[in-house]
């Protein structure tokens, strides 16, 4: 590595090479304090490149540092105002192309996704954006959204096309940046360019939970009565997903003891073998002083427990709170119009 001193060579560096070289300007004791914060191996290659560095010229010293000041510039500028904002400082202070160079290391490593520039706006005014488009734009939109931005959303479209989103969302994989940078593009995007080259994994069916845990309850109830229609099997699974038994802790008190009457007291103990203690405490606030004391002992006697019998126990509890869910007995709270007291 000696003997290269321009800053076109400079460029000809790999990342490991940079850091290196960046960790030597800096000096021993700063070296040592960045090292907390990474992964072992990471360590070992950058002392094992260190130690292979003979001389460095000032003039790459200061390039190096140069562009490391500026990504940290553009990471704060990302997280102050978004990939947008970052982009438009970063090109009045360096250039466009430069600006563009800058972001493009950084997107990376930051695991920036598509659609970065709606994130931030509000869910109606997405939806004048989209309400029009295919089902396949709008679930693929979806997907890249908060779990809550896309409950407000699909809330808000028509009955007949919320389950077919949903079931495409579900049934999504992999997208082609391709297909990605055409629908920014139809959304008027300032940021296609930055996409990462890689096929994109989103939606699935973990996608589709995390909304429908969201929506109201008529909305959700309306999608998953279609999809059993439709595709039982797909709805059986995203049923099993929807509410686990840690979500016990959306419940108010008043709820709780409703579905504890209907528990029966050694299903209640082995499925809290398996809790935290959060959910624990939530449960036994809500048993007389008695009851939980004996459940307590039951739990201390019993032993270890298969973890097949705590998730049966558990799943037996959640039937429970769906059943009384349906029959309005319980309301579990899930931001959205469930929490409308009238």
């Amino acid at each position: 590595m000696a003997g290269r001193g321009s800053s076109q060579q400079e460029m000809e560096f790999a990342g490991v090479q940079k850091a290196a070289i960046l960790l030597i300007a800096l000096g021993p004791e700063r070296s040592a304090t960045i090292f907390k914060y990474l992964k072992e191996e990471e360590i070992e290659d950058l002392t094992l490149e260190i130690a292979n560095t003979r001389s460095v010229t000032p003039q790459v010293k200061e390039s190096i540092i140069e562009e490391f000041y500026q990504i940290c510039l553009a990471q704060q500028y990302i997280a102050e105002g978004g990939i947008g904002y970052a982009k438009e400082l970063l090109e009045k202070a360096l250039g466009a192309d430069k600006a563009l160079d800058v972001i493009g290391k950084l997107t990376a490593s930051l695991q920036v996704k598509p659609f970065e520039f709606i994130r931030k706006t509000e869910a109606s005014q997405i939806l004048n954006f989209i309400q029009d488009e295919h089902p396949q734009t709008i679930a693929l939109i979806l997907s890249y959204l908060n779990p809550g931005q896309a409950a407000l959303i699909i809330s808000a479209l028509p009955p007949d096309r919320q389950a077919d989103v949903a079931k495409r969302i579900a049934l999504m994989d992999r997208t082609s940046p391709d297909v990605i940078k055409e629908v920014e593009k139809i959304l008027e995007t300032k940021l296609s360019s930055l996409v990462n080259q890689d096929y994109t994994i989103i939606g699935g069916v973990d996608s589709v939970v995390e909304i429908l845990n969201t929506v109201d309850r008529s909305t959700e109830k309306h999608i998953m009565e279609t999809l059993e229609i439709d595709e039982p099997e797909l709805a059986d699974e995203i049923r099993k997903k929807m509410f686990v038994f840690e979500d016990i802790l959306l419940l108010d008190d008043r709820a709780i003891q409703r579905v504890l009457r209907d528990v029966d007291n050694s299903d209640l103990g082995i499925a809290l073998k398996g809790a935290n203690e959060e959910v624990q405490n939530a449960i036994f606030n809500n048993l007389s002083k008695r009851l939980a004391v004996m459940i307590k002992e039951d739990m201390e006697f019993m032993g270890p427990v298969r973890m097949k019998d705590v998730e049966e126990a558990q799943q037996k509890i959640v039937n429970t709170i769906r059943r009384l869910e349906d029959s309005a007995e319980i309301v579990i709270s899930r931001g959205g119009g469930d929490e409308i007291v009238v």
